[in-house]
């Protein structure tokens, strides 16, 4: 299995390895027979279990952890890290293994804490529009049990992702435009420190003005400050009436000016997606989207009272057609709506579905709206002069997208083109004034980009943060930060 997974991530390059010192074999045998006393048969060596936490989705090279260990109680998660942070062992957090730049890889190897088990949604407050859940609850089973209360939560990455890694990458997803990102949506967390500690940021109100903001340290910190065991959650009342509306236009420009005006003028839709022809063809294949033409197409959905909505709809309509769109279809039905987002949330299976036995290279640029139109037609531009298969897809009324870079993994020549157009993609948009990574987060695949963005010396603060509240650097070794992981403690 393991060599299947080597085969199918070989992109070595620079971008994803890692120079990782591992701690003595000494030290995690003991952390492991240890940890055996409180955690039983659910501290776990088995090579298969060990290759499952490897890797997350995206490229990077799978590190084997030298354990997995399946933790159902805070009390479990802050019994490991304290005895880890005393051996001096790697500690990774894992959770449904989504993430896309290795942020769950076991680079320095130690042991892989599966939070999948504290999966429990502790209470809703339907007065308050709140809830508590732990961190292996998924969107879809928190939104299951609240629908009947005429709540929802939007954060919508598209992935079966946990509530736990979407705080730790601070992830996004189709809905932001309107409802924000994961960091709009937390009111406080409790997180376990290296140490094992256990500390409780934020609480219930929507303001308070006392002390460093905490809560938001550990959003999108990617395991590397402390692990999350509790989330409070912001929720959202179910919108009166939904609806969907579809716009195809003749170029990818007219695509993108009917969005930039759309967000110039205020009008409150709940989301907007971009797919290019070629990531329109692949959907149309791919989710029988029967009915469209594989030209340059905008989704978009609209929330309110039934007058809005349609308000909302006829305006957009009118934007597209004189932006010169070809088609603009208007639904309120479910059924239509529900086969769009599904095709949407398909996008990725359905670009490597073009070229069968293609690994997917996802870039995730994000630049200031009104910035968007030279940032999508540039890498358009990019990509037919490198002669690659990239469809582009992306939240871009947030100015998010991304592009499906196809490739053959055992072939070092395209998989050298393949990252340099990724990096022309993203030198790109931070030239733009945007950012690296708008929902994917750094892990390993982004961390050359880093300096470039933020500066040396705030940099610099990062990694002081990160030495106060990690001393030892067992947390999630290897990622966020250029360069090789500080050795461990011998």
């Amino acid at each position: 299995m393991l060599e299947t997974l080597k085969g199918a991530t070989s992109l070595l390059d620079t971008t994803w390895s890692v120079a990782a010192p591992r701690v003595s074999a000494k030290r995690v045998a003991i952390v492991i027979e240890e940890a055996r006393g409180f955690l039983g048969d659910r501290l776990s060596t088995s090579m298969a279990l060990r290759e499952q936490h490897a890797h997350g989705e995206g490229p990077a090279l799978p590190h084997l952890p030298d354990a997995v260990a399946f933790v159902e109680t805070v009390d479990e998660v802050r019994q490991v890290l304290a005895l880890c942070h005393r051996e001096g062992v790697p500690i990774v957090p894992f959770g449904a293994g989504s993430s896309l730049e290795g942020q769950v890889n076991a680079v320095c190897g130690g042991i892989s804490v599966d939070l999948t088990r504290l999966n429990s949604i502790i209470e809703v407050n339907r007065e308050n529009m709140d809830c508590l859940v732990e961190p292996g609850v998924t969107r879809e089973q928190l939104n299951s049990l609240i629908r009947d209360a005429g709540l929802f939560f939007p954060v919508d990455p598209g992935a079966e992702c946990t509530i736990g890694g979407m705080c730790a990458t601070r992830a996004s997803g189709t809905n932001a435009v309107r409802y924000g990102t994961i960091r709009e949506n937390v009111l406080g967390l409790d997180v376990v420190l290296a140490d094992g500690r256990l500390i409780s940021t934020g609480g219930r109100v929507r303001k308070a003005a006392n002390g460093y903001d905490l809560t938001h340290l550990f959003i999108g910190s990617e395991g590397t400050l402390g692990i999350i065991t509790k989330i409070s959650l912001r929720l959202h009342g179910m919108p009166e009436a939904t609806s969907a509306a579809v716009a195809q236009f003749p170029t990818l420009a007219a695509a993108v000016e009917t969005v930039f005006m759309t967000m110039q003028l205020g009008i409150p839709i709940a989301r907007v997606e971009l797919l290019d022809d070629v990531q329109m063809e692949a959907s149309i294949a791919y989710s029988k989207l029967e009915g469209y033409e594989a030209v340059p197409t905008l989704f978009f959905e609209f929330n309110g009272s039934h007058s809005s909505v349609k308000e909302q709809a006829e305006l957009v309509e009118t934007m597209a057609n004189d932006a010169g769109a070809v088609r603009f279809v208007w639904s309120s039905g479910t059924e239509a709506r529900n086969r769009l987002w599904t095709a949407r949330h398909r996008a990725y299976p359905a670009a490597v579905a073009l070229r069968p036995g293609a690994k997917g290279i996802a870039t995730d640029v994000c630049v200031p709206i009104s910035r968007l139109a030279e940032a999508v037609l540039g890498a358009r531009e990019d990509i037919a002069a490198s002669g690659l298969i990239a469809p582009i897809a992306g939240h871009v009324g947030d100015g998010n997208f991304h592009c499906c870079i196809l490739v053959d993994p055992d072939d070092p020549i395209e998989v050298e083109r393949a990252l340099t157009l990724d990096h022309k993609i993203v030198a790109r948009g931070l030239a733009l004034g945007g950012t690296c990574s708008g929902e994917h987060g750094i892990g390993l695949g982004k961390r050359g980009f880093l300096e470039q963005e933020h500066g040396a010396e705030a940099l610099g603060v990062m990694r002081s943060i990160k030495r106060a509240l990690d001393p030892k650097g067992i947390l999630n070794p290897g990622k966020l930060f250029p360069g090789p992981p500080s050795a461990f403690a011998s």
